[in-house]
């Protein structure tokens, strides 16, 4: 057996190939020093512990004898997990992109010694088979090219490496609604008008796409934004890839009707969806939407938040060793569940029947249910019993990894649907989960980490974790108006503005000033599954620019959204969450400095959409001098509360009445 590398790692996935027949190493300095001194070129494995395609390929391919031999003989065999190192993950999914024109999980990749990629692709049978190259073929190609032909392997991987790093120069513009229409008339163009989502499968449920819809709905009075939001959000719901048993979404659908999911379920994903129902139900007043949030978040509280008050990143894609087989059910199982009588309504209900629709079982969906948005209130019972009765029957893997970057999104998206259901509870999580990333992944000198698990923090932090997780602290600020989750959040602007900013051309770039340098430094501003890290920081940047009036701050934000802007040109469907940012210039929302003579006020909460609310009180007046230096001359009252709406640097006379607070906003 070779020698194990991986035995002390912390990543669930190193620990899933630690015992493999391949040599691996970590990803480190040392395993390049020794590819070098070894002669040898370097394979490098991407992927997650929850992705199926992952696991067939870990118990298929790397267990082939063959494979094994080969790897451990002539390469120097390099295993990352791409969530605990996105920067690396970037990189190298941009070389297999730029070499193939798509990417995927497992995604390998062959390179020198040097880290410079001369091949990549994803998934790899051990063997060729119709026309599917195997890696075992790969494998003998490469050596021999290493020994017979190298400079042209060394001049493919300078040539990729030197394409990575060339930045294009594009001029910052200022931010305008053309580039939002343009956007919505791309995705007109590609909607599904029957099934919602947009394009063909696979489909994938996009929630900053829309958001933005819905925001662009609203703000513009836009009928079709608003119906193509609706549409995919209410078919996405009733489909299969919406866990209509226990809650929550899976990663996204193999067919154009949302029935049949890539079973595994991811925070990030979970998080950002649930913001998108609660802005549905806010905008529409439909109670369905409101279920679905709630029943999301209760998903992510129920089987992803771990003791302290973190959320693991994820849930596994297969169960009894096959995919899906964990959410799979039969007519026969419902009733080992529920008993005869109540197992034939609910599988009426969810579509679960003796054929199946998928290898011989039911995937749960409300596809042909025309009575899809009843509340799920009088089912509650029997979907809690029948989820009882799912994890009884088998495990199910969950990656208990604390990634900083997605519990932002979750603290936002508890903080953003409790604020909008006026559900307490999600507040509360949201602040337990603010905690356990300030005292377990926030070094001493105020810098963020990747990730933590089993008691170690790790990796440093990039832009995403400090965009994301202040976009998570303001939309809490939003709910609870706490000086110190305000002043955390503008630490940590702070520390992204001096570690990440490109001073001379302009944008952030993904990884610190201070962190290991790879063979490119990006600059993303392409949404992913995830919204580019360079888009939050220009909301975020907008919004701490209003909530504290600092000019520092607002000429940042200016600076990034013209930067922004200036990339999104081409494509601007392709960065949603930019053009959110966008709009918070273009239809500019006042500033509100609440004084309250009491300790607390009711009620401001449901403004978060129409204004930027401060609120001062006799406890937090102080403090929040410091940090919103304008407000100090706002006076407190002697009892009640004074309203003042400023917009463009002036402000109207103090209101102490809601109904005249109101009136001030409709003008």
């Amino acid at each position: 057996m070779p020698e194990n590398r991986l035995i002390n790692e912390k990543s669930p996935y190193l620990l899933q190939h630690a015992h493999d027949g391949v040599d691996w190493w970590p990803w480190c300095p040392e395993a390049f020093r020794r590819a070098e001194a070894e002669d040898k070129p370097v394979f490098l494995s991407i992927g997650y512990s929850t992705c199926h395609w992952c696991h067939v390929m870990g118990r298929e391919t790397f267990a082939d004898g063959e494979v094994v031999r080969r790897l451990n003989r002539a390469f120097l065999p390099v295993v990352v997990d791409r969530e605990e190192r996105p920067d690396v993950d970037a990189v190298y999914m941009a070389a297999c992109q730029a070499l193939t024109g798509s990417g995927g999980w497992p995604l390998s990749v062959l390179m020198t010694p040097a880290g410079e990629p001369f091949w990549a692709g994803t998934y790899l049978p051990a063997r060729s088979s119709r026309g599917q190259p195997g890696l075992v073929e790969l494998l003998d190609r490469v050596e021999e090219l290493w020994r017979r032909d190298r400079q042209r392997l060394l001049r493919a991987g300078a040539a990729l490496a030197a394409e990575l790093s060339r930045e294009e120069e594009q001029p910052g513009v200022a931010p305008s609604r053309a580039a939002l229409r343009r956007a919505v008339e791309q995705f007109q163009r590609s909607f599904d008008r029957v099934n919602g989502g947009f394009g063909g499968p696979p489909k994938f449920p996009v929630a900053h796409d829309l958001l933005f819809l819905l925001r662009y709905a609203r703000l513009e009075e836009d009928p079709t934004a608003l119906d193509m939001a609706e549409r995919t959000l209410t078919q996405m719901a009733r489909g299969g890839i919406f866990d209509q048993v226990g809650g929550g979404f899976c990663r996204y659908a193999a067919d154009a009707r949302w029935l049949i999911p890539h079973f595994e379920k991811m925070l990030n994903d979970n998080a950002l969806l649930a913001c998108a129902y609660a802005e549905a139900y806010g905008q529409t007043g439909r109670m369905f939407y409101a279920d679905v949030a709630r029943r999301t978040l209760d998903y992510a509280l129920r089987e992803l938040r771990l003791p302290g008050g973190g959320f693991a990143c994820g849930q596994d894609a297969d169960g009894g060793g096959e995919e899906g087989g964990y959410y799979l059910l039969t007519p026969v199982d419902v009733e080992r569940a529920l008993g005869a009588r109540a197992a034939a309504g609910l599988c009426a209900w969810l579509g679960i029947t003796a054929d199946g629709n998928f290898s011989g079982r039911s995937v749960p969906n409300l596809l042909e249910n025309a009575d899809y948005a009843r509340p799920y209130a009088g089912l509650g019972e029997q979907l809690r019993r029948l989820e009882v009765y799912r994890r009884e029957r088998m495990d199910l893997h969950r990656d208990d990894k604390v990634l900083t970057g997605w519990n932002g999104l979750l603290i936002g998206a508890l903080a953003r649907v409790g604020r909008i259901l006026g559900e307490g509870r999600y507040i509360r999580a949201a602040e337990d989960a603010r905690i356990f990333l300030k005292t377990r992944l926030t070094t001493v000198e105020g810098r963020l980490l990747v990730r933590w698990r089993d008691g170690e923090a790790a990796g440093d932090g990039q832009l995403s974790d400090y965009a994301f997780l202040i976009w998570g602290l303001l939309e809490l600020y939003a709910a609870t108006f706490s000086a110190h989750v305000l002043r955390q959040a503008l630490a940590l602007a702070e520390v992204m503005l001096r570690d990440f900013r490109d001073e001379a051309a302009g944008g952030f770039f993904s990884t610190a000033h201070h962190a290991q340098r790879l063979i490119a430094r990006p600059k993303e501003t392409d949404d992913g599954a995830a919204p580019s890290g360079n888009a939050v920081a220009a909301l975020v940047l907008v919004r701490l620019g209003k909530l504290t009036g600092r000019r520092d701050l607002q000429a940042a934000a200016e600076e990034q959204t013209a930067w922004l802007a200036g990339r999104l040109r081409g494509n601007p469907a392709g960065h949603s969450f930019g053009l959110l940012a966008m709009m918070e210039e273009l239809y500019p929302a006042g500033t509100l400095v609440c004084a309250a003579a009491g300790a607390a006020v009711e009620g401001l909460g449901d403004l978060a959409d129409r204004v930027h609310a401060v609120v001062k009180t006799p406890d937090n007046a102080r403090a929040l001098a410091r940090l919103a230096p304008f407000t100090a001359d706002y006076p407190l009252p002697a009892a009640g509360e004074s309203y003042y709406l400023c917009r463009d640097g002036a402000c109207a006379p103090p209101v102490g009445d809601r109904e005249l607070l109101e009136e001030l906003l409709r003008q």
